[in-house]
């Protein structure tokens, strides 16, 4: 199996530009990337909405369908041609390497994953923890978090502090969102369990002044007793302009079908090698190096990402395709992407902050926000103002799924100023 494992690989390397059987393939406009409404063409969505919850469940632009349905058809009429799974090697690096270029990182650091929640799960299971450890998390954070951690807690006896980050998100400083996670942190805490933009608000957490109070805090501490800081990044990760480097983290969970476009059910987990270095696999790995391990009778050895992503059998076309969104998010360009997002939320921020009966709940500050905005209205649940913008003004919104509820909009490459000012005239309405 090992030895013809190589010839296999190389034998399916004609199918990404023409997997076999792929049969005709839909005719998509020509994308010009400098022309954000040929962007907005590349997706299939209706015209007759606003579209500010695609970011939900993504629709797929014309580049990412294509190529789900080369690979999906070639797994349909000819799945020989995959060699007993040994395909997934070969595309699944390719993901990785599309990946390690576009967050500043090595493909060996990426472990792949179905979902961000996936991700949380594995690394919150799999981190080298004691019993009386201390994990420290916020209370903002989601359902995926909290629950990956009271799992934890309940296996084997890790401490999970709860802090609160802010009494009001829309007039919270950077300095009191860093000061109550540093003085969270004691001589007990091995994590600190964040997310990089909370869905519940849209308050955006300066995670390169986190990461810096979390290495003052390690000063002095032996590798095995080091604070990891680790970030669900979901609502970050392709709506914001920076890399690995630049957040200074050192686990960063995410999915890829929010803010990139990507296709439904891929994400990963990024780990720095020291990091890596304090977990263990929590699910078999269908990894090279572990069923070398397996065969051999010796434990694996092979890089930490391949290592750590769960074996078994997954909706490949999607996964194989997620290299196709980031070259689709490159060649418009990561800092246009993220200064398109920047210039609407702006726009949506100013306009909603007019209102009299609209309160904003997300901070007018560029560095404590990215894309999401929640706000509320006087007299309306957020259910009827979700209600009320799509049946009456053809507004796509969403309602936050948390304890407190806030109406949320999320502008992105599918929306436009134009529809933007529509939003506020709808909101405007609501009075």
């Amino acid at each position: 199996m090992l030895t013809g494992a190589g010839l296999l690989a190389a034998g399916c390397s004609s199918a990404t530009a023409g997997t076999p059987g792929s049969g005709e393939q839909a005719q998509a406009p020509r994308l010009n990337p400098r022309s954000w409404e040929s962007v907005r063409a590349q997706f299939p969505l209706t015209r007759r909405y606003a579209h500010f919850s695609a970011f939900m469940l993504a629709s797929h632009p014309a580049p990412v369908t294509a190529a789900i349905k080369r690979f999906r058809d070639g797994l349909d009429t000819e799945p020989q041609q995959y060699g007993l799974g040994m395909a997934d090697f070969q595309y699944s690096d390719t993901v990785r390497k599309a990946l390690a270029g576009y967050i500043g990182a090595k493909p060996e650091e990426i472990a792949l994953t179905d979902s961000t929640t996936m991700g949380i799960g594995l690394v919150y299971r799999g981190l080298r923890l004691r019993a009386g450890d201390e994990v420290v998390t916020t209370e903002h954070e989601f359902y995926s978090t909290h629950e990956s951690l009271r799992l934890r807690a309940q296996a084997d006896g890790v401490v999970v502090r709860t802090v609160k980050l802010y009494d009001d998100p829309a007039t919270v400083s950077a300095d009191e969102l860093v000061g109550r996670i540093r003085s969270a942190i004691t001589a007990k805490t091995r994590v600190v369990a964040v997310s990089w933009v909370y869905s519940s608000t849209g308050l955006k957490l300066p995670v390169e002044q986190v990461s810096a109070a979390v290495a003052e805090a390690n000063a002095g501490r032996d590798e095995e007793d080091r604070v990891l800081l680790c970030v669900d990044g979901v609502h970050g990760f392709a709506a914001e302009d920076a890399t690995m480097r630049d957040l200074g983290c050192d686990f960063f969970m995410t999915g890829t079908h929010k803010w990139l476009f990507g296709p439904r059910g891929t994400g990963f987990v990024w780990g720095r090698p020291g990091a890596w270095a304090r977990f263990q696999p929590v699910v078999p790995s269908f990894s090279m190096p572990a069923f070398t391990g397996w065969l051999t009778g010796r434990p694996p050895n092979g890089a930490p990402g391949d290592l750590a992503t769960p074996g078994g059998y997954h909706s490949f076309e999607h996964r194989w395709a997620l290299a196709e969104a980031v070259k689709f998010h490159q060649s418009i360009g990561l800092a246009r992407v993220a200064a398109r997002i920047r210039a609407q939320t702006d726009q949506l921020k100013d306009g909603l902050a007019r209102l009299s009966h609209v309160r904003l709940v997300t901070p007018r500050s560029a560095g404590l926000s990215a894309g999401i905005i929640c706000c509320a209205v006087d007299g309306l649940e957020p259910e009827a103002v979700v209600q009320k913008l799509a049946a009456e003004h053809r507004i796509s919104a969403a309602e936050t799924p948390y304890r407190e509820s806030f109406v949320r909009f999320g502008p992105s490459i599918v929306t436009n100023p134009q529809e933007v000012e529509r939003a506020v005239r709808a909101m405007a309405r609501l009075a």
